[in-house]
């Protein structure tokens, strides 16, 4: 977790957004998980579902980073913590 005391600001409406794609998801891997249990299901079924969760988890995590270069990056300066942003950012670009 960050050392950043700025917290999740998040307008409403992209919280309830990505709370309900989240629930979302979770309704997916479970039935991912459901597949798993039956072998009568073809892999490739298996392999589309999970596609289609980390397509989810993908637009979910672009709504974060929206909100994030909104309200953090864009007033970096102002605050005088550039250099604390940039290193964010070049941290979770790896993992995009």
């Amino acid at each position: 977790m960050s050392e950043s005391c700025h917290g999740l600001r998040l307008d409403p409406t992209v919280r309830e957004d990505a709370r309900r794609r989240l629930l979302s998801v979770r309704g997916h891997v479970e039935g991912i998980l459901r597949m798993l249990e039956n072998e009568q299901v073809y892999c490739v079924e298996v392999l589309k579902q999970i596609k289609a969760v980390d397509g989810a988890l993908n637009k979910i995590g672009a709504l974060i980073l929206r909100s994030h270069l909104r309200s953090h990056v864009v007033t970096a300066h102002e605050r005088g913590d550039e250099d604390r942003v940039v290193d964010e950012l070049m941290e979770i670009l790896k993992y995009r």
